[in-house]
């Protein structure tokens, strides 16, 4: 059971940083470093909304498996 959970939370953490490095390569590099100040004003649509979404949700799992991590092992 330790080794399972412990493997998903490997491959959740693994999920996490490609789907944040996926985001910040759609939005370019002088995004990602500050340097775009258009996208503070735009909305986000389609594949960037549904990635914005997705990050969110897999960052809430990450957590939440952290948490349940440190009350169980």
């Amino acid at each position: 059971m330790e080794a399972a959970f412990y493997i998903a939370i490997i491959l959740v953490s693994l999920l996490l940083m490609m789907v944040i490095l996926l985001q910040t390569k759609a939005s370019g590099f002088s995004g990602a470093f500050g340097g775009d100040t258009s996208a503070i004003y735009r909305t986000r649509r389609g594949l960037e909304r549904t990635l914005f979404q997705l990050t969110i949700g897999v960052a809430i799992v990450f957590v939440v498996l952290s948490i349940i991590g440190q009350w169980l092992l």
